[in-house]
């Protein structure tokens, strides 16, 4: 059985500045593996996030993609809670700190 997909948009900008669901997406303390990349635009990152994606969905894991506030074509983070995973752009501008 193919696993669920959900498209998160984990941070936004509003009329009172940013505002963060970032905290409520896999805990550091609870999380077995966070993978951060880095590398230039077009390298990959997204595509390889995306790939990841897809074998875990075929394989049966809910899979939460997280895209970009500013640009929603742009994949900054995938999370598979049932393996307790995040892969994630660490590539500025993105901010990795106690959000996943």
């Amino acid at each position: 059985m193919k696993g669920k997909e959900r498209h998160i948009f984990p941070g936004s900008n509003t009329p009172i500045g940013f505002f963060s669901y970032y905290p409520y997406i896999l805990d550091q303390q609870e999380a077995d593996r966070i993978i951060c990349m880095k590398g230039g635009p077009g390298v990959g990152k997204s595509t390889f996030m995306q790939l990841t994606a897809s074998e875990m969905l075929d394989m049966g894991y809910d899979v939460d993609f997280m895209h970009c506030s500013s640009d929603n074509e742009s994949l900054d983070g995938i999370v598979i809670k049932d393996l307790k995973v995040a892969l994630i752009d660490g590539t500025a501008p993105h901010v990795v700190g106690n959000y996943i």
